[in-house]
């Protein structure tokens, strides 16, 4: 414990954000971190509880109270190795997690949490400043190959996982440049590329060998994967997305949330998309169907496109703003949480933009194109004794929106099936997820499988922490034994 009397004496701080009026310009980074200096003092607030509950709460078992009493006794460097053993891209965590490990934080009980997020990532970037952050290529190799397709946050990790035991890894990517929904879902101005550019080019050093713009099943039959490694593992995300299939849903200007960003942080990396396939919010009505992260990363975008109005809309009810009976400290609580993004639609339309409890029941349109959303108000009872809820319109509530864009960001309902995994003939779970064992072992022979296609749609912290098991069971299973380190 660093400091004995921290938690009394010092109170919570977070970084900062550029402001609204600056940040919408452009997509580059939002935020303003703490000093070392105040990244100390906040470290000094941990209590290096008996039990701690920061630990246990996240997926990585990250070693949270060990790592604060280094930083406050300024062992930064001490602290990193800390933070490698069990995360593998702190960095990643550190700008866009959402601090599963602060709800389990004891203090959260009835003072603010410890601020675990903003100290991981002030830890790995003091490691990238002071070159601590250094290839680590095996010093034998074990003569294994594996193929891993998808290069997501579970691909990555179980792939510098693997290089590292010695074994000659292979990451498949069927986009341009890897990362997955690092690079190609989540906006430059929350997660910079150049974090995943230098984590590749790490990789790239430790032996990981990337093939890009390569659609397996396509570019490259299965049975020759098969036949060239000796373990094939599917990290590939959960990219079916949640349709809403009412009237005038093939009106033109209805889109998939998963179409939209990533098509912008395309352009923002320098690449043309012709301009009959862009889908741009410039001077329109927007209206986003999804209250997630993936909805509110919509809301920033079309902001940044300089979109005329937007609307977000959500099914559920609007979360209260503290704990719930349902929520109990340690677990994640479901609370009214504003992001950047809805900050950023405050200040600019005026008013919060969010509505809940709203059901779409049909589109209509002119020559073709959306024009308006035909809604309706719901009323949800009280939670029964399991937390479920039940909802009906609400009579006499309907009413209508004007809308030039509609973005479904509703989440994802599985894996693309057909293809892929088809033609390997894995087995797929109730939900059309790729069904494993408890080792991450497809019903197939040597295919592995883990991240959002095994767990379906999911935080990149579980990703991260799913490829690392992944890692440690093929290992296991081509050499009988290993010393991969997990949180299994």
């Amino acid at each position: 414990m660093g400091k004995i009397t921290g938690f009394k004496e010092i109170e919570r701080k977070v970084g900062t954000y550029k402001a609204p009026e600056d940040r919408v310009k452009n997509y580059e980074d939002i935020y303003a971190p703490l000093t070392p200096e105040e990244v100390e003092q906040q470290a000094a607030r941990c209590m290096d509880c008996g039990v701690p509950f920061c630990t246990y709460s996240c997926p990585l078992a990250n070693n949270i109270p060990d790592y604060n009493d280094l930083i406050y006794n300024h062992q930064w460097e001490k602290a990193l190795q800390i933070l490698h053993s069990t995360n593998n891209f702190p960095e990643f965590t550190g700008k866009i997690c959402p601090a599963l490990c602060e709800s389990g934080c004891v203090l959260g009980i009835n003072q603010a949490p410890i601020t675990c997020k903003q100290i991981e990532l002030a830890i790995i970037e003091k490691g990238w400043a002071e070159g601590w952050v250094v290839p680590q290529p095996p010093a034998t190799r074990t003569g294994k190959k594996i193929a891993i397709i998808g290069s997501g946050p579970s691909g990555l990790a179980a792939a510098q996982q693997l290089a590292r035991a010695g074994h000659k890894v292979t990451v498949f990517e069927r986009s341009p440049k890897p990362g997955g929904l690092l690079r190609y879902g989540i906006p430059d101005y929350k997660l910079p590329k150049f974090y995943v550019d230098r984590r590749v080019e790490q990789m790239v050093d430790e032996g990981v060998n990337f093939k890009c713009n390569t659609h397996v099943g396509l570019d490259i039959p299965v049975e020759v994967l098969k036949k060239k490694y000796d373990v094939i593992c599917l990290t590939g995300g959960s990219s079916k997305p949640r349709d809403l299939d009412v009237h005038g849903r093939r009106l033109k200007g209805i889109e998939f949330a998963m179409d939209f960003l990533p098509q912008q942080n395309k352009m923002n990396d320098g690449m043309e998309i012709p301009l009959e396939e862009q889908i741009n919010a410039a001077g329109k009505n927007v209206v986003v169907i999804g209250g997630g992260d993936t909805g509110s990363d919509c809301v920033g975008t079309a902001i940044r496109q300089g979109a005329q109005n937007v609307t977000q809309l959500e099914l559920m009810p609007m979360p209260p703003s503290e704990r719930s009976e349902f929520h109990p400290w340690p677990t994640y609580p479901l609370i009214l949480r504003t992001s950047t993004s809805h900050d950023e639609a405050t200040y600019k339309y005026g008013h919060d933009i969010r509505n809940y409890a709203i059901a779409t029941k049909y589109f209509s349109g002119e020559n073709g194109k959306v024009t308006k959303l035909h809604c309706v108000k719901l009323e949800w009872s009280k939670p029964d004794k399991n937390g479920r809820r039940t909802f009906k319109e609400i009579p006499k509530s309907e009413f209508t929106i004007d809308a030039d864009l509609v973005l479904f960001a509703m989440g994802f309902l599985h894996p693309e099936q057909k293809g892929l995994l088809t033609d390997l003939g894995v087995e797929f779970d109730q939900r059309g997820n790729v069904l494993t064992d408890d080792n991450y072992q497809t019903s197939e022979p040597n295919i592995f499988s883990a991240g959002d296609m095994r767990r379906g749609q999911s935080l990149v912290v579980w990703s991260i922490s799913e490829g690392r098991k992944l890692a440690h069971c093929v290992d296991e299973h081509l050499m009988g034994k290993t010393y991969l380190q997990t949180a299994l």
